[in-house]
């Protein structure tokens, strides 16, 4: 195990983003999110959740597919260039990369996404526990422990800055590439305090011992018709940001744009709860804002479920329970619809 001390992390950090992408918590006008590291970027590693996730570095918000162009009466297509060299994401917190997992499902199966599956070959995933976990997280409801990333590297806050813990082959050769500022020691005993601290705060935040009782693999018939969908669902104003916020949505629009000398075919994220989501020509399959709610989160917590081997959709890091304008977040649906505590 190393030690990165706080007075050396810029460094270590100029040493990745010299050899490749480096994508981390950065807060610009007092806003956390995940961007690219440059000299003058205001590293945020101290905020425990960005308020979008990460998964734009595997999933972006928006890409060009390939672009058309025609030119004397003939038609040639680009596709656009796959991810062919390594990138790293550092600060990645234990809930968000179990939400990687999910997005697996989704893009790696067949037929797998090939820009998704691209990204992942060269991504490199350097996770961080969390120090300080909030009320809103709920991430032990999925078995997820904030006190151990899983990850290709790890990271432990310690009293001069972080244990660093190389867990995967790229995590071994990441580790090589910064090893001159890094310190070799035993920290057995450091980060093993740090563990307990953590989990001993998330044992005591309001959410963390939510019941799944009445969801999960099966549960279709039993909660599909259920009247309260109609009551939890009547304030609900359609805006998406719970979509847009979370780790582990995965619904995409594709378009065409028109660029004056061709078309540019993209695919840009979408939202389940929009009125006009998955239109065509004959309509929208769900018609009502209490069909697109019950949608979003029978997805999570059972048809997910269902096809996953009991894998849930959700890995509980909170960011639309404090999102959401009307506070219909998906713990606030668990415990009126299923769960008992």
């Amino acid at each position: 195990m190393y030690q990165i001390s706080r007075e050396k992390m810029p460094e270590l950090l100029a040493a990745v983003a010299k050899e490749m992408d480096l994508f981390l918590p950065v807060q610009n006008n007092g806003i956390t999110n995940f961007g690219f590291w440059t000299e003058d970027a205001d590293v945020d590693l101290d905020t425990l959740k960005t308020v979008k996730s990460p998964k734009d570095a595997f999933f972006p918000q928006s890409e060009i597919l390939y672009s058309c162009y025609q030119k004397a009466n003939k038609t040639s297509i680009e596709p656009a260039a796959l991810k062919d060299a390594p990138f790293a994401i550092l600060g990645v917190r234990p809930c968000d990369v179990r939400a990687f997992d999910v997005l697996d499902r989704v893009f790696l199966s067949e037929p797998a996404d090939v820009y998704y599956a691209a990204r992942r070959e060269h991504g490199i995933v350097v996770s961080l526990a969390c120090h300080e976990p909030e009320d809103s997280c709920f991430c032990k409801t999925f078995g997820i422990d904030a006190a151990e990333p899983a990850a290709d590297v790890a990271m432990w806050q310690v009293a001069d800055g972080y244990a660093w813990e190389a867990k995967t082959e790229k995590g071994q050769k990441l580790t090589e590439l910064v090893k001159a500022y890094l310190t070799e020691q035993d920290l057995t005993k450091e980060v093993e305090a740090e563990k307990e601290a953590i989990r001993t705060l998330i044992d005591k935040m309001p959410n963390s011992n939510l019941s799944l009782e009445g969801w999960g693999v099966g549960k279709t018939k039993e909660r599909f018709d259920d009247p309260k969908w109609k009551e939890l669902s009547d304030a609900c104003l359609g805006c998406g940001t719970c979509t847009f916020s979370c780790p582990t949505c995965q619904c995409y629009d594709i378009k065409d744009f028109n660029t004056g000398n061709g078309v540019q075919r993209y695919r840009c994220w979408d939202s389940c709860m929009y009125s006009d989501f998955t239109m065509m020509a004959a309509g929208n399959n769900r018609t009502t804002q209490l069909q697109r709610f019950r949608q979003r989160f029978m997805h999570k917590l059972v048809y997910f479920p269902d096809n996953n081997d009991g894998m849930y959709s959700c890995v509980g890091c909170g960011r639309c329970v404090e999102k959401c304008p009307q506070s219909l977040n998906i713990v606030k649906v668990i415990k009126r619809m299923g769960g008992t505590k």
